[in-house]
């Protein structure tokens, strides 16, 4: 398996204490934090993007772009690239410009986001975030593949001749497709022979397995390459110590802390996906995607969840409202105690030799 850590830049104050860093310290430890990962040989580092909300991640090119220039090897991503919002000219320009910069170390995962109030602010109708999805995804297909392109769509302008500038490091980079709620995301991965990413974060982990499930039916009802059909997964949050009640117990205050936040901020919303399934820390652990606890019991989890999704790929993501150097510590004792653990039982070809459609410059370690 592969792993990666995840940070769609939250910056809300502590729940308990109110506490909070400013900005710019925020954005600096994405930054530092990447340089960590690639340290502890985690193989990508995805930031997020959002435009509502209590978040600094409304520029993930600018943050992937630091982060290319401040590391070598680690593949770098994204948690997801907002593209139902975004021009599929100005999209294929921004990463190919990552793709360079970082020396082909670049695959992105696309998706609507998962924020209603970004629509408006673009001027586009909540009700069309999935026809903008597929158009869009189409023409910057085209784009990052084609010189000269001519197109004419529906919600974009018409298009002649046009080649986007500058091209990708080495042709057009791989890109997943974020799933969470939807059959849209699972459909349109399938189409192309795109892999997925499931959110794995919210809800329980039947709402998730049902979409990857479909998505594999209809990856080989369109003839693609099962081999193709890489799947990576998300969580709800990681946090370590010796002990699962000690974990437990810690970790207790910033959890439910957010989990009544989020369940509040979305009160008489009941899609799925809005507001977690687990107001407790103890239902999140027992219930939910959440990796709490010691790291025996982390690893057996992930590995249990992989029993039910045959995911390549484990994404995790630490509470940036805890201290620094506990984040660091987190992720820290997670490469060094967990990860050999799910190693020994679960591999994949995924970002290794076998893997042709991985991002150009790099090669996970072995």
């Amino acid at each position: 398996m592969r792993f990666q850590v995840l940070d769609i830049v939250p910056h809300s104050p502590h729940p308990v204490t109110g506490e909070i860093v400013d900005t710019h310290e925020r954005l600096r430890r994405v930054v530092d934090t990447a340089v960590l990962a690639e340290r502890l040989g985690f193989d990508s580092y995805a930031v997020g993007e959002r435009h509502a909300g209590e978040f600094v991640s409304s520029s993930p090119t600018v943050l992937l772009g630091a982060i290319a220039q401040a590391t070598s090897r680690i593949l770098l991503s994204t948690g997801v690239t907002v593209l139902s919002l975004l021009d599929p000219v100005r999209v294929a320009e921004d990463y190919a410009t990552v793709d360079q910069l970082s020396g082909g170390r670049l695959e992105i995962v696309i998706g609507k986001g998962n924020e209603d109030r970004h629509f408006p602010m673009f001027g586009l109708e909540l009700g069309r975030q999935y026809e903008y999805l597929a158009e869009n995804y189409e023409l910057l297909r085209r784009l990052l593949r084609e010189d000269g392109v001519d197109w004419t769509g529906t919600h974009h302008a018409d298009l002649t001749g046009v080649t986007t500038f500058p091209r990708p490091f080495a042709g057009p980079f791989r890109i997943w497709h974020g799933s969470a709620t939807s059959t849209t995301a699972v459909d349109l991965a399938a189409r192309w022979g795109d892999p997925i990413f499931s959110a794995n974060a919210l809800q329980p982990r039947e709402n998730y397995k049902v979409l990857i499930d479909r998505y594999r039916e209809k990856l080989a009802e369109h003839g693609h390459d099962p081999a193709r059909g890489y799947v990576g997964s998300g969580s709800g949050g990681l946090f370590l110590a010796d002990g699962d009640a000690e974990a437990i117990a810690e970790y207790r205050p910033v959890y439910e802390g957010f989990a009544a936040r989020m369940r509040a901020a979305h009160a008489g919303d009941d899609r799925p996906g809005k507001a977690t399934s687990f107001a407790t820390v103890e239902e999140a652990v027992a219930h939910g995607p959440a990796l709490v606890g010691s790291p025996e019991r982390v690893a057996a989890k992930i590995l249990d969840y992989h029993a039910a999704y045959g995911h390549d790929v484990q994404s995790v993501s630490v509470n940036p409202v805890l201290p620094y150097e506990r984040q660091h510590e987190v992720l820290t004792r997670f490469a060094t105690e967990v990860v050999p653990l799910v190693r020994r039982e679960v591999s994949t070809t995924l970002w290794g030799p076998a893997d042709a459609g991985r991002a150009a410059g790099f090669v996970a370690a072995a």
